[in-house]
């Protein structure tokens, strides 16, 4: 029996969306903006953080029950997952494309001024 296509349940979608919805930029990731537990997590929080920007982050490591919950809410299956103004964006590679194209930057100003 695998867990991995267990529903989500209504308790934890709503925890999730309230997380999303009470921050401008929110990264799920392994560790903490201070203590990244992997390098793509660690990858995510340089990019945020060379923005300037004020953002929070959820250690999956910490709280199982949201680690495997925001795989189903997104329908993604990795971790970190970063989210902007309730918007999936993606993870590591992702993050790093958008930066790279300035496209980042345009989605973090336009979150912040709504």
């Amino acid at each position: 029996m695998t867990t991995n296509n267990q529903a989500l349940s209504p308790e934890l979608k709503a925890r999730i969306d309230k997380l999303i919805k009470d921050n401008k930029i929110i990264v799920f990731m392994k560790g903490t903006k201070l203590m990244p537990q992997c390098g793509f997590s660690n990858n995510v929080v340089q990019i945020i953080s060379s923005l300037g920007v004020p953002f929070e982050t959820v250690d999956v490591l910490a709280d199982f029950e949201i680690r495997q919950g925001i795989k189903e809410y997104s329908q993604w299956p990795t971790i970190p997952q970063v989210y902007i103004n309730g918007e999936f964006i993606g993870g590591s590679d992702i993050m790093i494309e958008l930066y790279k194209e300035g496209k980042l930057q345009e989605k973090v100003e336009v979150a912040l001024a709504s």
